[in-house]
């Protein structure tokens, strides 16, 4: 189903984010496309009209966008279908949704820095594009960049997914409709494309296991909204995120990396918080914060820095956990603990140092 168009409002008051560049060469515009996808277009023009937006100029990508929404669909059908021949057609329809949707298809744009080669005269568009350029990039400074889908706070505006759709339309077209042709040509933007094997087990899983240690109630309430899923993520008893899609799977998705993203990187909504003390009244904040604060107290009471030590890497890529271990010399012991098992480091290294936290709080 065709998604709607909105009309981009007026801006309002000044814009302090710096907008994103601009190429003004067209010929390198398109250059850089022909050597991102290593396919020379026969006709060139095809590909200024992908990388025209309707504020520009009245012929604009709104054509080929259209044609490359379904033929995108069409393609991934026919490869989920190929490659996952026990899966149903309810399963099916959430992977293509999963690897076509807007947040999935924004996110390629960011990735392969396609923006600056639009050609638009509408400085709220390069605002609302900004603030999600800029969000997905500061997700690289927290293992979250290659995310497909779901856990920025700044929604994904569609022109970014447009783009895309618009310049995998251009060499459908140029190919003659040669839908092999388009797949060979496109496939690698999409990686990593999500499958059935790692559409939700890792972020979900990760939530329950949160939940579990801290001895959380953890609950999915979804409801709808119009022609949209909205799931709500209940953990003891609070409201700590929430995702919405027009399908189920992705809605939980969606949510499931919103609650996490608040649970462990400082959101409004703390239920996770554990006490610890020394008799100084200190406090542990969100489980990130641990390492930060185990190194505050080892300053404070003027002992060597915490050792953290990779102590296990385990699971396929896709899917790989880490466990670290943290050594703290204490003036009258060398005391070692060891955390629990995550899928990224920094949390990794911060629940050994939520271990060694409880573990000086007995001393």
């Amino acid at each position: 189903m065709k998604r709607k168009r909105a009309s981009s409002p007026a801006p309002s008051g000044p814009v302090t984010l710096r907008p994103p560049g601009f190429v003004a060469d067209r010929a390198e515009a398109a250059a850089r496309v022909e050597r991102l996808l290593r396919y020379e277009f026969h006709d060139r023009s095809l590909l200024e009209e992908a990388l025209t937006h309707q504020s520009f100029a009245a012929a604009s990508y709104q054509r080929l966008e259209f044609v490359g929404d379904a033929a995108l669909g069409l393609a991934f059908s026919n490869f989920l279908y190929l490659t996952n021949p026990t899966v149903g057609p309810g399963a099916l329809s959430t992977l293509r949704a999963a690897n076509i949707n807007t947040e999935k298809l924004a996110r390629v744009a960011v990735r392969h820095d396609l923006y600056p080669l639009l050609r638009r005269n509408c400085p709220r568009l390069d605002l609302l594009a900004g603030q999600f350029i800029e969000s997905v990039k500061e997700e690289l400074e927290d293992d979250l960049g290659t995310t497909p889908y779901g856990g920025s706070d700044v929604k994904a505006p569609k022109v970014l997914a447009d783009i895309v759709e618009a310049i995998a339309a251009a060499v459908y077209v140029d190919c003659k409709f040669n839908l092999e042709k388009l797949w060979k040509v496109t496939r690698f933007l999409f990686e990593p494309i999500i499958t059935a094997e790692t559409i939700d087990e890792q972020p979900v899983s990760m939530l329950h296991e949160l939940c579990q240690k801290h001895g959380k109630d953890l609950e999915f309430k979804p409801r709808q909204k119009g022609g949209t899923t909205v799931v709500d993520v209940i953990v003891g008893g609070a409201l700590v995120g929430m995702g919405s899609s027009k399908h189920m799977g992705i809605a939980k998705l969606n949510a499931t990396r919103d609650a996490l993203s608040k649970l462990l990187g400082g959101g409004s909504q703390q239920v996770l918080t554990t006490g610890v003390g020394h008799g100084e009244g200190h406090e542990v904040g969100e489980l990130r914060e641990c390492k930060q604060k185990l190194n505050e107290q080892c300053s404070r009471k003027h002992w060597p820095k915490p050792i953290f030590k990779l102590e296990k890497e385990d699971g396929p890529a896709h899917d790989r956990t880490f466990v670290y271990s943290v050594q703290v010399e204490t003036p009258g012991a060398s005391c070692v603990t060891i955390g629990d098992p995550m899928s990224r480091v920094k949390d990794a290294e911060n629940s050994g140092a939520h271990k060694m936290l409880e573990y000086l709080l007995k001393l």
